[in-house]
């Protein structure tokens, strides 16, 4: 990247937003500030989506109608071996029976599905983001290199507790047989975290392509109003979504904690 950006992460947790900085040190001509860090009131944005792409977009486009200024948004969805198609958290990972469950609800009801395989099953968040930079160009992935490792959700419960995560305390890394609380500060930012780093790289130079290529246009005295917004934001859209969809349906940024 050759110009300096500052993007608006759409979460008002402090530990995503500390982590999601972690994720993208790399990208240095990059600053990532989170909803505190502006002094608005900021609406809490619908999340009716069906899968985590959905819901990041909502997000996404919701926090810059707000601010008018680029935003991007993750969202990921919990996916559990084994399950039936209709009992899979998805992105209702704090939500179940229509009821918004407290941390230690959560913990005991994920404690319980584990107890059904035996005391541990097999889990993974699958993650998706997108960024705004106005109504006709929007950058969005659900990538599967987006999603993390597999890990197991145990009936075993450690008493730590980390704002944001409340599963890691029932959490093991599957690589490993370590548990979360002694793993995962070690393994996130060099590794799952790389491909939202990849991500992000492309879709700023994606968007770097496009404003040389307006720039040429004006030089040149040509109108670039003449085209098509919605053909724009369809060849946007096209262009940036990395990859296809995860081919599986099981197992959301470890979005278990709030929805922002």
């Amino acid at each position: 990247m050759g110009k300096k950006y500052t993007l608006l992460y759409g979460t008002g947790n402090a530990a995503k937003l500390t982590a999601m900085r972690g994720y993208l040190k790399e990208l240095t001509d990059l600053e990532i500030i989170g909803l505190k860090d502006l002094p608005l009131a900021w609406e809490t944005p619908e999340e009716t989506g069906r899968d985590p792409l959905e819901n990041a977009r909502q997000k996404a486009l919701c926090y810059y109608r707000a601010c008018g200024r680029p935003v991007f948004s993750a969202d990921s969805g919990l996916y559990i071996e084994g399950l039936s198609e209709e009992e899979q958290p998805g992105v209702h990972v704090r939500r179940v029976g229509g009821v918004n469950l407290t941390d230690e609800q959560m913990r005991a009801h994920y404690k319980q599905i584990a107890e059904r395989f035996g005391g541990r099953c097999a889990a993974q968040y699958q993650n998706a983001v997108c960024l705004v930079f106005s109504e006709d160009e929007i950058y969005e992935s659900r990538a599967e290199d987006l999603c993390w490792d597999k890990f197991w959700l145990t009936t075993e419960e450690r008493p730590q507790r980390m704002a944001g995560f409340p599963l890691d305390a029932i959490s093991v890394d599957m690589a490993s047989g370590k548990h979360f609380y002694d793993c995962v500060w070690e393994k996130a930012p060099d590794g799952d975290g790389n491909d939202f780093s990849r991500f992000m790289r492309e879709a700023l130079q994606k968007h770097e392509e496009r404003l040389q290529g307006e720039a040429h246009l004006k030089e040149s005295g040509e109108d670039s109003q003449e085209a098509k917004p919605t053909e724009n934001r369809k060849c946007v859209r096209e262009g940036v979504r990395l990859t296809a969809e995860p081919e599986s349906t099981a197992g959301t940024e470890r979005q278990d904690g709030d929805g922002k």
